[in-house]
């Protein structure tokens, strides 16, 4: 997966979190309180600003068994995480 994906290349989602301005481990809490509530195979974005949140997503996909989609670095200091719902 690239972390740059094209914007075109990103997946459709269903539900959103906007985790801008938080710091680890806050943006992964709030993405697992939204799959929580959602069904199977849909997908959620989130927002994020912290440096370090692409390797914790990386690893969150692993433990969780959540499919990490797309990373997608927007250059303007947000990146975008897509996780279809297990």
């Amino acid at each position: 997966m690239n972390v740059s994906d094209p914007v075109s290349d990103l997946p459709e989602f269903q539900h959103e979190v906007d985790a801008s301005g938080l710091t680890c481990p806050l943006p992964i809490l709030r993405a697992k309180k939204a799959l929580a509530q959602m069904e199977s195979g849909q997908v959620l974005r989130v927002a994020t600003t912290d440096p370090k949140a692409t390797r914790d997503f990386q690893a969150f996909a692993k433990q969780s068994g959540n499919a990490l989609l797309a990373q997608h670095d927007n250059n303007q200091g947000t990146v975008l995480h897509f996780l279809r719902r297990r």
